[in-house]
């Protein structure tokens, strides 16, 4: 799955929009009005990626924590995993939505 087709899928199910459109460069959807939007980047921003995982219910935080402390050694890294992870099962949710 694209981090596009991700993205939109996780904006979906935690019912964050109107999607205006996505921008390849930053990696990160524009949410709001054309005029006023803002950007959302939960593979890069903590923040948002955990706003995302507050709205999704189905995410084990505590079992993906476990996981990025199994698969990498250094903080950064375990940061990424964990943002990854949260996107990928928010959008796996937000696939089967119709």
């Amino acid at each position: 799955m694209s981090d596009q087709i991700m993205l939109c899928n996780a904006a979906k199910s935690a019912g964050i929009g109107p999607v205006l459109c996505y921008e390849s460069s930053r990696n990160c959807l524009r949410i709001g009005a054309r005029d006023s939007y803002t950007r959302w980047r939960p593979l890069t921003h903590s923040d948002d990626a955990l706003a995302l995982a507050v709205a999704n219910p189905a995410i084990d935080l505590k079992f993906v924590i476990q996981e990025a402390w199994q698969a990498h050694d250094d903080q950064p890294s375990r940061l990424a995993y964990v943002r990854r992870k949260i996107v990928h099962v928010a959008a796996e949710v937000g696939r089967t939505m119709s």
